[in-house]
């Protein structure tokens, strides 16, 4: 979380905030990290989550789009892509980052990213909030969904 601090991240209070947790189920290890700290996050900040597994990163933004459609008010896209000898990578990145930034756009709902693009698979263990890891990316986006929904919401409210 760029920027934010632990008392920041104390601030938010997600009661009421319903989210659906869209996670990638390729790489049993990272994702399930991913998934753990998502859903620690959400609990740690009040708000309700619904886990909807999907095959892949490719597949995030058709549901995380209509998972927000359908009443919630935040999703959490959960995925890792791992480099590999061919262009492969570059496009599936490229689908998901851009297919969950239009999801966020056109649904006016916060997607948490957490899709993580690695050059290999140490890298996605170090950032997926298992043991040892040094970041807990999962918790991350979570926290940014629900920061954004509660914002939102604020918006919303009529004077």
């Amino acid at each position: 979380m760029s920027g934010a601090g632990a008392a920041d991240r104390d601030q938010v209070d997600g009661s009421g905030i319903r989210v659906a947790i869209v996670a990638g189920q390729w790489h049993d290890t990272i994702a399930a990290g991913l998934l753990a700290g998502a859903q620690r996050e959400v609990e740690r900040l009040g708000a309700e989550a619904t886990v909807i597994p999907v095959p892949g990163s490719f597949e995030l933004p058709v549901v995380a789009k209509v998972a927000l459609e359908s009443g919630f008010d935040a999703a959490v896209a959960l995925g890792v892509i791992i480099r590999g000898g061919t262009p492969h990578f570059e496009y599936v990145s490229d689908a998901a980052t851009s297919g969950l930034t239009r999801v966020a756009i056109d649904t006016g709902k916060p997607v948490g990213f957490g899709v993580l693009t690695l050059d290999d698979e140490q890298q996605g263990i170090d950032r997926a909030g298992l043991p040892g890891s040094k970041e807990d990316k999962g918790a991350e986006a979570a926290h940014a969904a629900i920061a954004t929904a509660v914002a939102l919401r604020t918006l919303r409210v009529p004077a």
